[in-house]
């Protein structure tokens, strides 16, 4: 069997936006991302996060509104390769009247029936709903607070999930 997918959102796990303004997270380093904005977007990373993410037992994955601009931006900073994205194309900051993530559909068919963890601060309850009534395979849906961003303990629960998984 193959290794499970992690889809990793940037924006509240990898760069903890909501930290306080004025006080970049210990850490952390500052880059200012020119990303078809009119001012550049302020962005904190954490240069060890790369290396803590290649060592789980998942194939990585973006799964983020930078899409392709997560491998330009995002993955030099924190020490990834280029990764794989998911594209979420025309259903991007698509509102659902269900309450489900706009993420959420294009994750699970991307999936196309893998197991996988998924990363991110806005899930809720019904992405969790959707998750497993149109996903087969096991799925963790991680909840990261965007004023932490990724922590140790977070990586302790997705090498469980890992390990928890069938062989």
């Amino acid at each position: 069997m193959s290794r499970p997918l992690l889809y990793l959102d940037v924006d509240g796990p990898l760069n903890p936006y909501a930290a306080k303004p004025s006080k970049r997270p210990a850490g952390y380093t500052t880059i200012r991302a020119s990303v078809g904005r009119e001012r550049p977007l302020r962005v904190w990373l954490h240069p060890g996060h790369g290396a803590a993410l290649l060592r789980l037992p998942y194939d990585l994955c973006w799964a983020t509104t930078w899409m392709a601009q997560a491998n330009r931006w995002i993955a030099p900073v924190v020490g990834l390769p280029e990764l794989p994205y998911v594209d979420f194309g025309e259903a991007l900051f698509r509102y659902r009247a269900d309450g489900v993530h706009w993420k959420t559909e294009a994750i699970v068919a991307h999936a196309a029936g893998r197991p996988f963890a998924w990363v991110d601060d806005e899930q809720s309850p019904a992405d969790a709903t959707y998750v497993t009534d149109h996903h087969p395979a096991p799925a963790l849906l991680h909840h990261v607070n965007p004023r932490l961003g990724l922590r140790e303990e977070d990586f302790t629960l997705l090498t469980h999930f890992a390990a928890a998984l069938p062989a």
